[in-house]
């Protein structure tokens, strides 16, 4: 039986990459599959002959692509109800011990990514995430080489200035989270205002779809209210811990449905970031295998 063709070997070989750079350009994985599929039809049409490195070519085409979405989607967000977070992914356990992967992944660092212009968001992730060369950057973005680099270096700053402070080991994300899911579960405010940082801020996605905060919430006695008023819901679901984006996070089940993921960010031990996505399109994944690689 033959195998498959040059072409579909070469995308089959590079889609998880591919995947990776689309879904941290856009923070949207129903976004990114579309963009495969344009990158696919595109590809198909390529004389290989003429190709000189694929990997090179299929992430140019795939930036591309995301470039063209990600300003379709900046005028989408425009009219977008409440708060945007980024599309919550189950990604592998193994991912959080890369902590490269896993911060570049993680909604934190999704969110500040939102900062950024489009063409500086593309070159922040193909150069810091994926170490290409800025000729190769170029090509993907269609500027100089030169333009690249003040682009990348007006990017690094702008992340440096806004990114979450120091590392955070698999092992303290874990020991976090499990005193956080403790305390949101027995509604114990002690433990809560303990873990949570005084500027805190908590946000919500419903997406004007189902109900959510409208606006940040910002400050540990008021995030710790809202959690604690949620005790209920907590108490009626299932609760249970998982990786996403890289890290660990809470998923709430109700009915035996998937309500709410709520993530968190860190900085110097303790809670500054709680992102809760409630809107049920950007649920459906959750049960799929992660597809976040190198």
């Amino acid at each position: 039986m033959a195998g498959p063709d040059p072409a579909t070997e070469a995308f089959l070989a590079h889609r998880n990459l591919l995947f990776t750079v689309a879904y941290q350009m856009l923070g949207s994985a129903a976004d990114a599959e579309d963009v495969l599929q344009e990158t696919w039809l595109r590809w198909t049409g390529v004389d290989l002959a003429d190709v000189r490195d694929r990997r090179a070519y299929l992430v140019r085409i795939t930036t591309r692509q995301a470039l063209m979405r990600l300003r379709t989607l900046g005028r989408r967000k425009e009219s977008y109800v409440g708060p945007w977070l980024p599309e919550p992914l189950l990604t592998a356990p193994d991912v959080a011990e890369d902590v490269e992967l896993a911060d570049s992944v993680s909604m934190a660092m999704l969110l500040v990514l939102e900062t950024l212009t489009p063409a500086e968001r593309a070159v922040f992730v193909l150069r810091e995430v994926f170490d290409l060369a800025y000729d190769e950057i170029a090509e993907a973005v269609g500027k100089s080489p030169a333009a690249v680099r003040q682009i990348a270096h007006r990017a690094r700053s702008h992340v440096a200035a806004r990114r979450p402070r120091g590392a955070v080991s698999p092992a303290a994300a874990r020991d976090a989270l499990a005193a956080f899911q403790h305390a949101v579960e027995t509604g114990d405010l002690r433990q809560l205002l303990d873990l949570l940082a005084p500027d805190v801020v908590f946000l919500g996605d419903g997406g004007g779809i189902v109900q959510a905060v409208l606006q940040p919430i910002v400050g540990a006695s008021e995030v710790a209210s809202v959690l604690t008023a949620g005790v209920g819901n907590f108490a009626a679901g299932s609760l249970r811990a998982a990786h996403v984006n890289g890290y660990p996070a809470l998923i709430l089940r109700l009915g035996g449905e998937v309500d709410t993921v709520v993530a968190v960010r860190l900085d110097e031990g303790l809670i500054t970031g709680l992102y809760a996505v409630r809107n049920p399109e950007k649920l459906s994944r959750l049960e799929e295998e992660t597809t976040l690689r190198r």
